[in-house]
């Protein structure tokens, strides 16, 4: 039983509706955790609270059912279902069937990507969770499986995978290297590590993650996949796998397998059934090994169409107008993982026709679009965006993309470019759209360049939008509306969602990503403040006169429109006044 997505406050509530624990132990144990960061359950524990209490307060939050496995005999057919060595690695025990559904009991029922492996691996309609003690856990698979805390090695483990039907899946071709010599120089384990590699990619691409983890701790080694924004624990691996793994991982995306000192960039492309998948590898030198992040651009599942972006009525139309000038810089910005490349595809697709000519400037080019001339860079040899830039000029484009402005020399190259009668797309790192501006004159930017020059600057943010096969009305706190700067009379009347969760969404009650938008739009008032090196939060207030909406309330927008809830838009925007 552990305490992740555990709320401390409701949890301890609960305790003590259930006489459970005295007030001054909660109060002890709520402080220990948030402000020493103890381990919730381990606290009240020490605290002196029953192990079944807090197994029974547990499933009762999290809706689910509670087993207690010391005093159940476990039948050898229903044992049989899950494979010795599965049953390790996952920390389960089957307990029953329920028509085509298996009951496990899990010390972790939030892990649902784990619950998705196995119904993948054990090949039943769903998995269902059960709760109960890590303890417990651990004596059955002892009395049931006859296996200690040192068992098992990767054969065995990749034994129950069904890794042949994956390699058929992913394309065997696409994976083929030198048999001869495996991964991490041992040749009896090329095989098996070739098959957890393909596994772990297959299970990342099927649920549309967007990047893939493989982090190496001091006493463990933690895959994770990002989905919707989200990391999420996925398949356990044990940690002496990791160089091994690594190494695969290296060798597929053609990098140097002996240099672990500095970091490297790669690339591999997968099939999986008829369709192609590319994937960028970047790995970085950590303290116990080598960290490998694999960013999955499946272009099957990303939508390049204006319409089909979240972008709001007003603010698409006007955005649509600017995308066809003939002159211009327009400017996406936000943080990693916001959404802007796909935003800038969009409109690029959208211009894209046979009477224009679009070239791009990319690190690295991440969809290929037919009609566009795309240029990835390669610093190594000197193909920087400014080098790059220079030549695209000398091809007599009509549109340009700079995939980042990262340096004076970019930005002078992006102006010249507009100023010679070309629409000039790019992104910044920026929070926002009036800072973009600022960060564009510190950058050393003439002023009356700028003001000439910039049509519009788009902030924007991604959000989970609320599970449509679970959405539930409530009514939401004071707390929450203040967390958003509403009051309960500016809501009279207005209905708030959230996601119960469902077999659909795993649980989480988010399914998808939606955009936020906040579009500057360069009135005269907004060039004349650039003209003047006017501060953010002049040309913010100037904007909101005018019209501009804010990433806050575009979030409460949608919160209205019953597409995302109040603690997602809190946690990816900060109100206009902080």
């Amino acid at each position: 039983m552990r305490s992740a997505n555990i709320d401390p406050q409701e949890f301890l509530k609960l305790l003590y509706q259930e006489e459970e624990i005295e007030k001054a132990d909660a109060q002890r144990v709520f402080k220990q955790v948030k402000k020493e960061g103890a381990d919730l359950i381990e606290a009240c524990i020490e605290a002196g609270v029953r192990e079944d209490a807090l197994l029974y307060v547990v499933s009762k939050m999290h809706g689910i059912e509670m087993v207690q496995l010391d005093g159940i005999v476990l039948p050898q057919p229903i044992l049989d279902l899950v494979p010795a060595n599965v049953a390790q690695s996952y920390e389960i025990i089957p307990i029953r069937q329920e028509g085509a559904t298996l009951v496990i009991a899990t010390a972790s029922p939030d892990n649902l990507s784990a619950l998705d492996d196995l119904k993948f691996m054990l090949n039943v309609d769903a998995v269902k969770p059960a709760i109960t003690t890590e303890s417990a856990i651990k004596r059955a698979l002892e009395q049931y499986y006859h296996i200690d805390d040192n068992a098992g090695n990767i054969e065995d483990m990749l034994s129950n995978y069904n890794s042949d039907a994956i390699i058929e899946a992913a394309g065997e071709d696409t994976f083929s290297i030198d048999e001869n010599m495996s991964a991490d120089g041992n040749m009896a384990e090329s095989e098996a590590i070739r098959k957890l590699l393909n596994l772990i990619l297959l299970t990342a691409v099927k649920a549309q993650a967007a990047d893939i983890h493989l982090e190496p701790f001091e006493d463990n080694f933690k895959v994770r996949n990002r989905i919707d924004g989200v990391l999420y624990d996925m398949l356990p691996v044990q940690k002496d796998l990791a160089p091994a793994l690594i190494a695969r991982t290296k060798v597929m995306a053609h990098l140097d397998i002996a240099e672990r000192r500095l970091p490297q960039d790669g690339k591999i492309s997968i099939s999986i059934g008829d369709k192609l998948v590319d994937l960028r590898v970047s790995t970085l030198p950590t303290m116990f090994g080598e960290s490998v992040v694999i960013r999955i651009l499946d272009r099957s599942v990303v939508s390049l169409d204006l319409d089909k972006i979240g972008m709001p009525d007003n603010s698409l139309a006007q955005f649509r107008e600017i995308i066809t000038k003939p002159h211009g810089i327009v400017v996406v910005t936000g943080p990693t993982g916001s959404g802007k490349t796909t935003t800038l595809y969009a409109a690029l697709n959208e211009a894209n026709d046979e009477s224009v000519k679009i070239i791009t400037t990319e690190d690295p080019v991440e969809y290929e679009i037919d009609g566009l001339v795309q240029v990835p860079i390669d610093d190594e040899i000197g193909k920087t965006f400014g080098a790059c830039l220079r030549s695209i000029l000398r091809q007599d484009p009509d549109k340009i993309l700079v995939g980042e402005v990262r340096d004076l020399e970019t930005a002078k190259i992006a102006i010249e470019a507009s100023l010679t009668g070309h629409l000039v797309f790019t992104t910044l790192h920026t929070n926002d759209a009036p800072t973009a501006v600022t960060r564009l004159l510190d950058m050393g930017i003439e002023p009356f360049l700028l003001s000439a020059t910039l049509e519009t600057i788009v902030a924007q943010r991604l959000v989970r939008t609320i599970c449509v096969n679970c959405k539930t009305p409530y009514e939401p706190s004071e707390e929450e509306l203040m967390m958003v700067g509403l009051t309960p009379d500016q809501v009279a009347g207005q209905a708030f969602y959230y996601g119960k969760g469902c077999e659909k969404c795993k649980q989480t009650g988010y399914k998808g990503r939606t955009a936020l938008f906040e579009t500057l739009e360069l009135t005269e008032k907004v060039r004349d403040l650039i003209l003047v090196k006017a501060s953010s939060g002049q040309i913010r207030a100037a904007a909101q006169r005018a019209g501009m909406v804010g990433l806050r309330e575009a979030g409460v927008n949608k919160i209205f429109g019953g597409m995302t809830t109040i603690e997602e838009i809190v946690r990816e925007t900060i109100s206009s006044d902080d």
